[in-house]
């Protein structure tokens, strides 16, 4: 069963034959990418969504403990 392993592996479907897979080269008038960007977010960007998330989470989860009597408001 695992006797032909190497060669089913170097046998590719997903290319045509001759055809080998190339990394894309940056056209001159493409701006290569940076590397302090993530998922095309400048870190203040990234700073905000996490903020955004943060507050979310402790606002619903606030709402379940509320919802389920787990604490109370008052007296």
């Amino acid at each position: 069963m695992l006797d032909n392993l190497r060669e089913s592996a170097s046998q590719s479907p997903f290319f045509q034959e001759g055809q080998k897979p190339s990394e894309e080269e940056p056209t001159p008038d493409q701006k290569p990418a940076s590397s302090r960007k993530f998922l095309g977010m400048t870190p203040l960007q990234r700073f905000v969504i996490a903020s955004i998330f943060f507050m979310m989470v402790c606002v619903f989860g606030s709402f379940i403990l509320i919802a389920s009597q787990k604490i109370w408001l008052g007296g």
